[in-house]
C-alpha cells in the first residue's frame, strides 16, 4: 500500500483547518456581492440526477441553459449540465449554447459493478458526446487497503475515454468522486485525494450526493492542501469539485473562499473549480437580484 502521505509530505493539522474555516465563515458576509457570485455561477456543473429523469425533462433543463442569457444578458452561463450517461447524446442534440456536457458514469453512484461495465458505459458517454466524466472511486477496494486495484481502475477509465476522444479529435475531462462522507479522516481523504491526482483525475470531487454525508468544508480543506501538495510536486493543477448538499449562495462563497484560502485566485475559473449543483443556480440569482428566483 503506498504512502501518499509520506510521497508528498502531507500530515492534515486539524487545529490549523480548524482555525483556517473559522476565518472562512467570519469572512463570508464580507466576500459576498455580484462579481463573486456571477463567477460561482460560471463554475457550477448544473445537474440532474433524479430516478425519473426522462429524455423530456433533460431537455427542458437544456432549453432554460440555451435561453438563458436571452433573459438574462448579465449573467454568464453555468460551465456544464451534468445527467446521467443515457441522455449524454440528449443533451448534444438540445444544445445550443456554449455549455459543456458533464455525465456521471462507471456505475454512479456506488461503483459496484465489473470493470468491464465500467468502462463500456464510460466509452459509450464519450462516444454519443460527453465531454467530462465523473467516476466514483472504488471504494470496495481503497476501504480494504487495495490502493492499487483502486488506481488501475481510474488508469483504465482514463485510458478508456482518451482513446475515444483521441479518435473524436478531442479531450474529455475525468472527475474522480472520493464520496468523502464514508472516508471519515482527513488522513483517508488525503490518501484518496493523491491515489486520483496520480492515476489520472483532472478534478477531484467530494462526492455523490448520495450517501448520508455529502460535500464539507473540512473535507473540502483537506482535499485542496493535497492539490497544493500535488502542484509543488509535479507542477500540474489538478481541478477541485465539491458538490452534494450545496444547495445556497452562502454555500458556494464558502467552498469558494476554501479554494482561494488554500490554491489562490488562479483556481478561482471553471478549468480548475467546479460546483455539483442542482439548487444553487436560483440561489445565486436571488443573492444579486434580491427577489425570490425560480428559474431552474
Amino acid at each position: 500500500m503506498v504512502d501518499y502521505l509520506g510521497k508528498y509530505g502531507y500530515t492534515p493539522d486539524q487545529e490549523a483547518m480548524g482555525r483556517a474555516l473559522e476565518m472562512v465563515a467570519a469572512n463570508l458576509e464580507s466576500i459576498a456581492c455580484e462579481q463573486i457570485y456571477k463567477e460561482c455561477f460560471a463554475m457550477m456543473d448544473l445537474t440532474t440526477l433524479k430516478t425519473n429523469d426522462t429524455p423530456a425533462s433533460v431537455t427542458k433543463l437544456v432549453n432554460k441553459v440555451n435561453d438563458f442569457q436571452l433573459n438574462k444578458p448579465e449573467w454568464p452561463l453555468p460551465a456544464s449540465v451534468c445527467i446521467y450517461p443515457n441522455f449524454a447524446s440528449v443533451v448534444k442534440d438540445a444544445r445550443r449554447a456554449d455549455f459543456n456536457i458533464t455525465v456521471v458514469s462507471a456505475c454512479f453512484p456506488s461503483s459496484q459493478s465489473f470493470l468491464e461495465v465500467k468502462l463500456r458505459e464510460c466509452e459509450l458517454a464519450v462516444e454519443q458526446g460527453a465531454d467530462e466524466v465523473d467516476i466514483v472511486l472504488a471504494l470496495n477496494a481503497f476501504l480494504a487497503g487495495d490502493y492499487e486495484t483502486a488506481a488501475e481502475e481510474i488508469r483504465q477509465v482514463r485510458a478508456c475515454i482518451d482513446a475515444v476522444a483521441e479518435r473524436q479529435g478531442r479531450h474529455v475531462h475525468l472527475k474522480v468522486i472520493l464520496e468523502t462522507g464514508l472516508l471519515r479522516t482527513p488522513e483517508a481523504i488525503a490518501n484518496a485525494s493523491f491515489l486520483a491526482m496520480e492515476a489520472g483525475a483532472d478534478f477531484i470531487k467530494t462526492s455523490t450526493g448520495k450517501v448520508d454525508v455529502n460535500a464539507t468544508p473540512a473535507a473540502a480543506y483537506v482535499m485542496c492542501e493535497c492539490i497544493a501538495k500535488y502542484y509543488a510536486a509535479t507542477g500540474k493543477k489538478i481541478g477541485f469539485k465539491p458538490a452534494g448538499g450545496i444547495s445556497t449562495a452562502a454555500d458556494a462563497l464558502c467552498y469558494y473562499s476554501i479554494v482561494s484560502t488554500v490554491l489562490g485566485k488562479e483556481w478561482l475559473n471553471k478549468d480548475l473549480f467546479r460546483f455539483g449543483v442542482s439548487r444553487v443556480a436560483n440561489s445565486l440569482l436571488a443573492a444579486v437580484e434580491q427577489v425570490t428566483v425560480s428559474y431552474f
